[in-house]
């Protein structure tokens, strides 16, 4: 196996260069790169014509690939609603996007700005807005609305490694959030007629269909989830669930899913002796059905990923030909950041990708450990090797951005995985056939059955002992060494052993250094200042030894507010309350660190603010702050370094 072989894996990591440098502050118009990748393209078929050396090839187009993903990401950027240009000042005009989320006081939708007022003028615009009703008539997609009151914008993090709730949704173009009760009025009721609302419309009628045929809430919201990629309605028990045994991909609908809809249509044809002629035509209509039923899912990127995939192999049985999975699994990642750059940042995308390229290099090796005899135990081992191939490449990331690891995993997916490829066997059919009532309910409730046992398991898992390891941290840098660990570990049988175990010393070298260099720079004494609205909450660490006191942070917040900052400080340990004593209404003194507050006015004073460095959290980072004699924390977070 040579790297030259597979070309697309060679220009994806210049695409991604690409992107990585359009967010380094560079503003220049999309134009520019635009001219210069023509330019390299024109270059490129001149010299392809006229010289023979292959390096030079080799560098122009990784060249026109590191232009091309600045060229997208930049093009993706400038194209971007402005909402400085148009501000949702006053009434404005949107259309409907989907159909309504049911809340539990009220129906959540978004919606497409079209139209703001201005005076006495309508400005076209754009930007989406996260809205929450209380119409008796809900809302579909395609609609326009008219709303007389303008939106407010989603507020930022405040606090230290919070979830950035305004960038997540920022980078769907959603920048404001509105609770407009009954006040909009409807004025165009029709449903829009493009493919995307008439696929709306198609998988509302699907989950519809589902939800009358399938008994039992739970088993309804998962068979959405399942079958249509609508985790919406998931009650927060199931998704915990699903977290906690580390099962949660199966709800995303991904290669299992379109892969098990492909082998039920490519087994159709097996036993059929049919012309070279009907085959390719059957091929044809195997990818129309592979396309429509990931835009009836909601094209998410794991969706995406795997239909590239089998599309590419099912054009290669159409070819007659089984193309390379690392040049497929590259081909639909370029494709993806080509139409947006920024799906690189999502978690969906990262987990997805990693997990394959997981199962693609380290599945074989580990099931290469052992050779059972018995087909049964094959088939189990088989199973195993692919959940801990997955596992060993996608737990870094499922560390570092939801800090815990499901001890259960391999268990739960040699339960899980068979089982829900058995609920796919008859879900498929159930979307093709249940429409007709008697069979509808037959498959419905068999369905449910399975979906029930599913859930039973899943349930079980909650009963056995350290369920999930939590209050979990990794770095970027212990990131890359585990993967470049496991890439050593892939190229193994490929490359020299002295060249490999070199590079394995160099990298742990380079780790501990990092590491070392961070501990050094790691504040030994601090306190840090945690702001909401009207209320506030301090902890203090020193010696190894986390005090903290709360006032009137609601106990559901705190991991959301607190929790974050402390995982990626690696204060894994119980709180100590800080000793207080209130002098008057709403003054209290902390004499173990010669602290004093007015707690209804958040205004804290005393020596404790000249004895160290005071920072800021401001745009994801502390940043210094010059002393005061007293500290308001009210809109943001602050901390004093001793």
């Amino acid at each position: 196996m040579r790297f030259s072989d597979f070309p697309f894996l060679r220009y994806l990591p210049f695409l991604l260069l690409g992107v990585f440098l359009s967010k380094t502050g560079w503003i220049i118009p999309w134009q520019w790169p635009l001219i210069l990748l023509l330019a390299l393209m024109f270059s490129y078929g001149f010299l392809a014509l006229k010289s023979k050396s292959p390096t030079l090839l080799s560098g122009l187009g990784y060249l026109q690939m590191l232009v091309l993903g600045f060229f997208c990401s930049l093009l993706h950027l400038q194209s971007s609603p402005d909402w400085s240009k148009s501000p949702v000042e006053k009434e404005y005009i949107a259309e409907v996007q989907n159909y309504d989320l049911i809340k539990p006081n009220s129906f959540e939708n978004l919606l497409e700005i079209k139209f703001v007022k201005s005076d006495s003028q309508w400005l076209s615009a754009s930007g989406k807005v996260l809205i929450y009703h209380q119409s008796n008539t809900m809302l579909e997609p395609g609609e326009l609305i008219w709303i007389q009151n303008p939106p407010e914008e989603i507020p930022a993090a405040i606090n230290p490694y919070e979830f950035d709730y305004r960038g997540y949704l920022a980078k769907k173009d959603i920048r404001y959030r509105q609770f407009i009760g009954n006040g909009f009025r409807r004025i165009d009721s029709s449903s829009g007629n493009s493919l995307r609302f008439w696929m709306a419309h198609w998988r509302q009628k699907m989950s519809t269909m589902l939800r009358e045929t399938i008994p039992g809430e739970r088993a309804q919201q998962i068979a959405l989830a399942l079958l249509l990629g609508q985790k919406q309605q998931l009650d927060r028990d199931t998704k915990k669930a699903y977290s906690e045994a580390g099962v949660m991909h199966v709800l995303a609908v991904s290669g299992l899913h379109v892969g098990i809809l492909v082998g039920v249509l490519l087994l159709l044809i097996k036993p059929l002796r049919l012309s070279k002629r009907a085959k390719k035509g059957y091929l044809i209509g195997v990818l129309l059905i592979i396309w429509a039923y990931a835009m009836l899912t909601g094209m998410a990127p794991s969706v995406i990923r795997a239909s590239v995939m089998f599309s590419l192999l099912t054009l290669g049985q159409l070819r007659e030909r089984k193309p390379s999975i690392f040049n497929i699994l590259a081909f639909s990642a370029i494709l993806m950041i080509v139409f947006n750059p920024d799906v690189i940042f999502e978690v969906g995308f990262q987990l997805s990708y990693t997990a394959v390229a997981g199962i693609v290099l380290i599945q074989p090796l580990i099931a290469r450990l052992w050779i059972p005899s018995n087909l049964v135990l094959e088939y189990l081992w088989q199973l195993a090797a692919v959940s801990i191939a997955a596992q060993l490449a996608t737990f870094p990331l499922s560390v570092f951005y939801f800090h815990t690891f499901p001890t259960w995993f391999l268990l739960a997916n040699m339960l899980v995985i068979p089982l829900t490829f058995v609920i796919m066997q008859l879900g498929i059919p159930l979307m093709i056939l249940g429409w007709i009532p008697a069979l509808g309910k037959i498959l419905g409730f068999v369905l449910g059955l399975l979906l029930e046992l599913e859930i039973w398991i899943l349930d079980g898992f909650k009963l056995l002992p350290w369920t999930a390891i939590d209050f979990l941290s990794i770095s970027i840098y212990s990131m890359l060494l585990i993967w470049a660990f496991l890439l050593l570990w892939a190229a193994w049988d490929s490359f020299s052993k002295k060249v490999i175990i070199r590079l394995a010393l160099i990298l742990i070298v380079a780790w501990g250094g990092i590491n070392f260099w961070k501990e050094l720079h790691r504040p030994s004494r601090q306190a840090v200042f945690y702001a909401t609205d009207s209320a506030w909450f301090v902890d203090f660490w020193e010696n190894q030894k986390l005090r903290s006191w709360n006032y009137q942070v609601k106990d559901e917040s705190l991991d959301f507010i607190i929790k974050p900052n402390r995982i990626q400080n690696q204060w894994a340990v119980l709180p100590e309350p800080l000793i207080g004593f209130q002098s008057a209404a709403s003054q209290i003194y902390f004499p173990e660190v010669d602290l004093e507050v007015l707690a209804d006015q958040n205004l804290f004073f005393g020596p404790l603010l000249h004895k160290g460095k005071l920072q800021k959290w401001e745009n994801g980072v502390w940043q210094d702050e010059n002393s005061r004699d007293s500290l308001k924390v009210q809109g943001a977070a602050f901390r004093i370094i001793f």
